[in-house]
């Protein structure tokens, strides 16, 4: 056995983590970082980068069929493989672990491939060699895949986000279990270049963390292009043979289909991280920590593995207040109230702060506005796929904005002045008297802020 020491060990270099470690040794420090996978994560390898590129193709075809329609032209269906074949190798050519490596340890950090297991305060061990923190230690070992518990499931040939990522060739037909972000996102990609899909969630809607709205104006625009979607699914078993899978239904129905997507969220594995040797709880979901980013002494996590959503942003958030802890700077703490998302469907769904139903369980003097989009004039001048709509949520006793929705074209970007407001905690009575640039999609938020009365 062999013991090196360090000031800093990085456990798991995915966003957050790879963030972190080139930072602290930019700084100066002696750092570890540790992974025995793929450095930069999920994100730039099946997450982010990868699937929004999916999606551009998908909404690029859709808007070449809108014209269509206006012209009366009959929709074709391109062929999958050269467009999975170009993503796969520009996303390789910008987003590889070599590339990645190699950033880390040209800023002076040392990489380590292999499993890290804490091994005591300031211990990590890998295989036979130990390395002690002096300063302490990061975790950000993120999320895999989570599968639910379904009677027949383990052992299939079931698809999760990597595997339907990786897929060079379309099935006729595929089944999806989730209608969240990433089932919905993967569902219209794969519908739009002609795979017969079939969505099954759980919930009474889709998208059931936002506002119903919002579900409701996906589901319509998914089923209007041919996608099947099932709510209030329960799903008993499942099978597979060589016709592909067949889902059995609470009820009785089953439905079947060539692929099945297991889209249900994500988890953190933290019963092999050693975590008992330094005092932490094992059993527990998430480590949670501190505004400082901090899980015990000496001891800081960032990224999925904290529970605050599987986003890059807040991992790289995250990642910015532990640097600074670690190196003793100030700065405010960790602070959610104006946490941004964005479903990349079409329409886009983006999202900040809190839901209408969430304001309410709060206790808040709570009003509400609706701006429907297609009523704005950049709406009716982009005509096919203007669905969606503004969506504001104020604290009356306060006079600012606690949450907002922005469902439609460009969703996401017309998120950010949302956020800003919410985040600042602008006052109503500024936002109104703003300048609107016309004509824009976001300043269907100018109707909707004097629809709040």
């Amino acid at each position: 056995m062999t013991e090196t020491r360090v000031d800093v060990v990085v456990l798991g270099l995915g966003v957050g983590g790879e963030e972190v470690a080139g930072k602290l040794a930019t700084a100066g420090l002696a750092v570890v970082g540790i992974d025995d996978r793929l450095v930069g994560g999920e994100c730039p390898y099946w997450g982010c980068i990868p699937s929004k590129m999916m999606i551009r193709a998908a909404n690029a075809l859709a808007e070449a069929r809108r014209v269509d329609l206006l012209a009366g032209r009959a929709q074709t269906w391109p062929d999958w493989a050269p467009v999975a074949t170009r993503i796969r190798e520009e996303a390789t050519d910008n987003w590889n672990d070599e590339a990645a490596v190699r950033r880390f340890t040209d800023k002076g950090g040392r990489f380590v491939r292999g499993r890290g297991v804490l091994d005591g305060p300031g211990r990590v061990r890998v295989g036979d060699d130990v390395y002690v923190a002096e300063r302490g230690i990061v975790i950000g070992t993120g999320t895999s895949p989570s599968v639910p518990p379904i009677d027949g499931l383990a052992g299939t040939p079931y698809w999760t986000n990597r595997e339907i990522i990786e897929c060079a060739e379309l099935p006729a037909s595929l089944l999806v279990l989730g209608g969240g972000a990433i089932g919905l996102e993967l569902a219209q990609v794969f519908a739009r270049f002609g795979v017969h899909v079939r969505i099954m969630e759980r919930h009474e809607r889709v998208l059931a963390i936002e506002e119903p709205e919002a579900g409701e104006v996906v589901a319509d625009a998914l089923r209007a292009e041919g996608i099947e979607i099932d709510t209030n699914a329960g799903v008993e078993r499942v099978s597979h043979d060589a016709d592909g899978f067949a889902v059995h239904l609470t009820g009785g129905r089953t439905v079947r289909g060539e692929r099945l997507l297991a889209a249900t969220g994500r988890h953190a594995a933290l019963g092999a991280l050693g975590l008992d040797s330094v005092g932490l709880d094992a059993q527990q979901r998430y480590l949670v920590p501190d505004g400082r980013m901090r899980v015990g002494e000496g001891i800081w996590a960032v990224g999925d593995v904290t529970g605050q959503g599987a986003f890059t942003h807040v991992a790289m958030y995250q990642a910015g207040i532990a640097v600074r802890d670690v190196l003793g700077q100030g700065g405010p703490d960790a602070d959610y109230h104006a946490l941004p998302r964005v479903t990349f469907t079409d329409p886009e769904v983006g999202a900040v702060g809190l839901t209408e139903r969430q304001a309410r369980d709060r206790g808040l003097t709570v009003k509400v506005s609706v701006s429907p989009l297609g009523e704005s004039s950049r709406g009716w001048i982009h005509g096919p796929g203007n669905a969606g709509f503004i969506k504001l949520v104020a604290d009356a006793d306060r006079n600012v904005l606690v949450g907002a929705t922005s469902t439609g074209p460009s969703g996401g970007e017309v998120l950010g002045w949302l956020s800003v407001a919410v985040h600042a905690e602008v006052p109503i009575g500024t936002l109104r008297h703003m300048i609107f640039a016309y004509p824009t999609f976001h300043r269907a938020i100018e109707d909707a802020l004097h629809r709040l009365g």
